[in-house]
């Protein structure tokens, strides 16, 4: 059984990868809007697949364990 510190440690870090993800693109796009209107959405890589990563994250923190789904 894993302690309750561990789960909210876990959560806690899913939100700064959350809150990094959100600035992070926010920049970039910005970046874009002010610059390079004219050409190709390039923010849209990172949000797709840092999005991707950041799924596979929450999907680890948030999913129940094996030993909570046996109980």
């Amino acid at each position: 059984m894993k302690s309750p510190r561990s789960e909210s440690a876990k959560k806690w870090g899913l939100r700064i990868h959350l809150f990094w993800y959100v600035v992070a693109n926010l920049i970039q796009v910005v970046v874009w809007w002010v610059y390079d209107q004219e050409h190709h959405f390039w923010p849209v890589w990172s949000i797709v697949f840092w999005g991707i990563g950041l799924a596979f994250h929450a999907w680890a923190v948030l999913s129940p364990s094996t030993s909570n789904a046996r109980r």
